[in-house]
């Protein structure tokens, strides 16, 4: 989640506009798989004693030719990669543009401390005033306390868990939810979050060491039970990389850590593959469910209920075990130009970022149609973006892209 303030700084345009498909384009994760222990947890300036592994009895790294000589035209030496050259956030090396997203596997990185460690992506600021209807915007909706979920969060909220990523801040962490593949019905690899959680926006680029636990951990276990845990323990169906990310052409083009930039288009989509290989089954067939996504986004008036599901990581919260949030939704508009968001009380703080809102239809199932995105420093309230036609494009190019695989 990330907190808000009015911003000065004049938008884009004048209407939305449909997204172009946003391709991050070097896929690498079915190519290669790097070996990693972390010396230390929690910090971008860890270094890693790391070795590459490969199918070949020589036991050689091999990568195929292409792939080599598209990571190359990006200045990329991937030994040197693998040996901490990702940690390198210089502005002239911070990859920006959708097609240089790279994500190799680098296995055992995510370690149990480390993923613990992982901090809110967030930015303290006032909220400051945002009365003035832009569009419409409804009152401040009053607090909602969240309600912890009762472990195991496989049995209570198995689509849910969590997205670890790196940054020049650090090591960071978000929530994300498994949601459905229209290309791959039963065997989705999809995941849904916050644009913010895979991409800086407008002053940045791709994050790097993307990577998702679904119901991580199952137990909820609080931080100092958490000393010491087994990798199994955190993430008891694995550790999913991404092998390929997605998100709106306005995120990128708009998207700010403060201010409510960008915040209508703040979301994403990950298509993920297993750390290790894994047993051949999809995330989805791993932990037994995926939620469909609803791209005609009912109006306020038509929804009673929201549930927002997240793992809160900013005081009093600490980030290890997972809440939900019910209300009914409000309007907030920080821009005529832009879509009106969704906007419930809610006490979650920064982690929530991008946990999904689950609207229950009529035939009693329930469909994501939001994500968590802003709120105020104070916490009190969230909001997310309503999904229409951008959101709708940037899923179907993901799935599209996987397609029969």
């Amino acid at each position: 989640m990330r907190s808000i303030r009015p911003s000065s700084t004049a938008r884009r345009g004048g209407s939305a506009r449909r997204t172009s498909p946003v391709l991050a384009a070097v896929a690498l994760a079915s190519a290669l798989a790097l070996t990693a222990t972390a010396c230390e947890s929690g910090d971008t300036d860890a270094s890693a004693e790391t070795s590459a592994t490969a199918a070949a009895d020589d036991g050689k790294l091999k990568i195929p030719d292409d792939i080599k000589d598209r990571l190359k035209e990006h200045g990329i030496d991937l030994d040197k990669w693998r040996d901490g050259a990702w940690k390198d956030w210089s502005k002239d090396d911070w990859l920006r543009e959708a097609n240089d997203f790279v994500n190799p596997i680098i296995e055992d990185l995510w370690d149990p401390d480390r993923m613990r460690d992982a901090e809110e992506p967030d930015q303290g600021v006032d909220e400051g005033d945002i009365s003035g209807d832009q569009g419409v915007t409804d009152p401040t909706p009053e607090p909602v306390q969240a309600a912890a979920i009762s472990p195991s969060y496989h049995a209570n909220a198995p689509t849910a868990g969590k997205v670890f990523f790196d940054s020049p801040e650090g090591t960071m962490v978000c929530s994300a939810t498994v949601v459905q593949d229209p290309a791959n019905p039963g065997k989705s690899n999809m995941v849904w979050t916050a644009g913010h959680c895979v991409h800086a926006g407008k002053k940045g680029g791709w994050y790097r060491n993307i990577a998702f636990v679904p119901s991580y951990n199952d137990s909820g276990k609080s931080a100092k039970e958490l000393e010491g845990a087994t990798k199994e323990e955190v993430a008891p169906y694995g550790v999913w990389w991404g092998d390929w990310a997605q998100t709106s052409d306005q995120w990128i083009e708009q998207g700010g850590a403060t201010g409510g930039d960008g915040a209508s288009y703040d979301f994403a989509v990950i298509h993920v593959t297993p750390e290790k290989g894994g047993d051949g089954k999809s995330l989805e067939e791993k932990v037994g469910s995926a939620l469909p996504v609803d791209f005609n986004a009912p109006a306020v008036a038509k929804v009673k209920e929201l549930t927002a599901i997240g793992y809160p990581a900013a005081p009093p919260y600490e980030g290890q075990t997972l809440y939900r949030c019910q209300d009914r939704p409000g309007r907030l508009s920080l821009s005529a130009s832009d879509p009106t968001m969704y906007r419930i009380g809610c006490s979650m703080t920064a982690g929530s970022s991008g946990g999904g809102w689950v609207v229950t239809g009529s035939d009693g199932k329930p469909a994501l149609v939001s994500n968590t995105s802003i709120g105020p420093v104070t916490s009190g309230w969230l909001a997310g973006p309503r999904l229409g036609d951008e959101a709708k494009g940037v899923y179907d190019s993901v799935s599209e892209k996987f397609a029969g695989q």
